[in-house]
């Protein structure tokens, strides 16, 4: 059994943003988008160091010009997934946490729970952070994903719209949101991304039914809230309107930017 796992948490970025282009370095208070999530990310204690992935030189020049660590990979890549495989395969640690650059909202603490997980199962083959569900809308909007979970936490497939008979109360006790913190053992990683997309994982563009149509294991780690992200240029206002009502949101912005609200 694996002992001590040292894990590393990798963000996967881009330019090319279909839907807010890039998105990536968006300033926020003055700095990029990214920037926030790295410092943030630093801030927890249970993982050996933060990296950035990227193809793309205005990326890595901002990253750097902070003092960050950057990896240089392919242009290929069509998703995170694949290219945190690529940053990672001869770096050395046990376990890798694909945190999303465009969420700079992450709480460290989220971090800290994606690391006891992996440190109480290390041989585990993949942990997602999941959400609560808020809304009987919540269960059938295709926008984002949702898992239906089993009592020792395990999830047992993904979807997005609604498949559930169940009154709303119920659905909540085990479905719940895919957040965008995943962790891998990091041999694991390498198998995966050599196996062709499944079928599920293609219909429903979810990455996740990969792991669960080839019979791998992938766990929640729940955390207490779903925290807004940046997909869309409009969605920009509505972290900074987070930030200004949160005490939690504006003291993390005060300790790792300096910027107090």
């Amino acid at each position: 059994m694996m002992t001590s796992p040292k894990i590393l948490a990798v963000i996967p970025a881009h330019m090319a943003s279909v839907r807010f282009p890039g998105k990536i370095l968006f300033p926020f208070f003055d700095h990029p988008m990214i920037e926030h999530v790295r410092r943030r990310a630093k801030l927890s204690s249970r993982i050996s160091d933060v990296i950035v992935a990227t193809c793309d030189e205005d990326i890595a020049a901002t990253v750097t010009g902070y003092g960050g660590e950057v990896v240089m990979t392919g242009d290929h890549h069509r998703n995170g997934t694949t290219r945190i495989a690529e940053a990672v395969e001869h770096h050395d640690c046990s376990h890798v946490i694909l945190l999303q650059g465009d969420e700079p909202l992450l709480n460290p603490s989220y971090i800290d729970d994606m690391a006891a997980a992996i440190a109480a199962n290390p041989d585990g083959d993949a942990w997602n952070g999941t959400g609560p569900l808020e809304t009987p809308e919540d269960a059938d909007r295709h926008s984002f994903v949702k898992c239906a979970t089993a009592p020792d936490g395990r999830i047992m497939y993904c979807f997005r719209r609604g498949p559930s008979y169940a009154e709303f109360p119920q659905q909540q006790e085990y479905i719940r949101k895919i957040l965008g913190i995943i962790a891998f053992r990091r041999d694991f990683l390498q198998e995966l991304v050599k196996l062709p997309p499944a079928r599920t994982e293609q219909y429903e563009s979810i990455e996740q039914m990969r792991i669960i149509e080839n019979g791998f294991t992938m766990h929640s780690v729940p955390f207490g809230e779903s925290l807004p992200s940046v997909n869309e240029p409009e969605e920009a206002d509505i972290v900074i309107d987070y930030i200004k009502q949160n005490p939690q949101q504006q003291a993390l912005l005060k300790q790792t930017m300096g910027v107090s609200i």
